[in-house]
């Protein structure tokens, strides 16, 4: 990390001199939103869909930053150019800044904007997944935020109830925490989106509970859309994660994860994670790696 340069408020700077002021309200009380990214070819996947849900994130808390997704997107640029990276992880925050130290936030913003990025695997056809084997999950005891108490929809910097969650796998040494919700059915992985196969659909937790409205998760949807894959989007319980016949878990960095275990009970991948996999990695390959001129 010590070759890398990241963007902090317009300027390129080298990764150990990226700082950012102690009363900012992002270090002080997570009041920031943040994107997770991934860069194929030099350009960013998804990145329309990326830069809404980052809006959607600051209107969740009125955090009216006044910055464009053209500006963002440029930073973003500039930092994957400066550290000649074309494969990459990104990372986009955009805090309320610098305020008097109180907690009622002021409404004019002057918004600190970082952006960070490390080198990934290419993507794609000829790409090599960033994990080393299928996840196994555990179920645990932390349950999700309920939307009533911190929208689902918000990425924000506090992240404690994902970590508390984590902190959870010392013992079993799992890859995913499994959180439900206040009512016991699943909600989403500390990090990821959970997709199970029942019979000939794909199941997965609705956006009406306390889930991250994930953009690898509408790819996924998309793709099953394409396929003409029946979805089941609804409330599961645990045991119908743990009695599939096929699962997997899905964020920007691990893209389509196949599940090995869930609680200790072998579950595995299976044709339909298989298609979902192959669909995506062409997906990318197209639109990021072909240089294949159209006909």
């Amino acid at each position: 990390m010590a070759d890398l340069r990241f963007h902090v408020d317009g300027e390129l700077v080298p990764a150990e001199e990226a700082t950012v002021s102690v009363r900012d309200r992002g270090f002080m009380y997570g009041d920031a939103v943040f994107e997770t990214l991934r860069a194929y070819g030099g350009d960013v996947f998804r990145w329309d869909a990326h830069a809404d849900r980052l809006a959607g994130s600051a209107d969740a808390l009125s955090l009216d930053h006044g910055l464009g997704s053209d500006d963002l997107e440029r930073r973003i640029d500039e930092t994957l150019r400066a550290n000649d990276l074309e494969d990459a992880y990104v990372k986009l925050s955009v805090t309320r800044g610098v305020q008097p130290g109180k907690l009622t936030p002021s409404e004019d913003v002057d918004p600190t904007v970082v952006v960070q990025v490390k080198p990934l695997p290419r993507g794609g056809v000829e790409g090599d997944p960033v994990w080393d084997a299928p996840a196994t999950l555990q179920t645990v005891k932390t349950r999700r935020v309920p939307d009533a108490a911190i929208p689902s929809r918000a990425k924000t910097h506090n992240y404690l109830n994902g970590i508390l969650a984590r902190l959870e796998l010392r013992v079993s040494d799992a890859d995913e925490a499994v959180l439900l919700d206040g009512a016991g059915h699943l909600a989403e992985g500390a990090t990821s989106n959970l997709f199970f196969v029942d019979g000939d659909a794909l199941c997965t937790p609705s956006l009406d509970g306390p889930v991250l409205p994930g953009i690898t998760r509408a790819e996924v949807l998309d793709i099953a859309e394409s396929e003409g894959l029946p979805v089941h989007e609804g409330a599961f319980a645990p045991d119908d994660l743990r009695d599939a016949e096929e699962a997997f878990v899905t964020n920007t960095t691990w893209e389509v994860r196949p599940v090995e275990t869930v609680d200790g009970i072998e579950v595995g991948g299976g044709p339909l994670t298989a298609l979902f996999r192959r669909v995506y990695d062409a997906r990318v390959e197209a639109e990021h790696y072909d240089d294949t001129p159209d006909l």
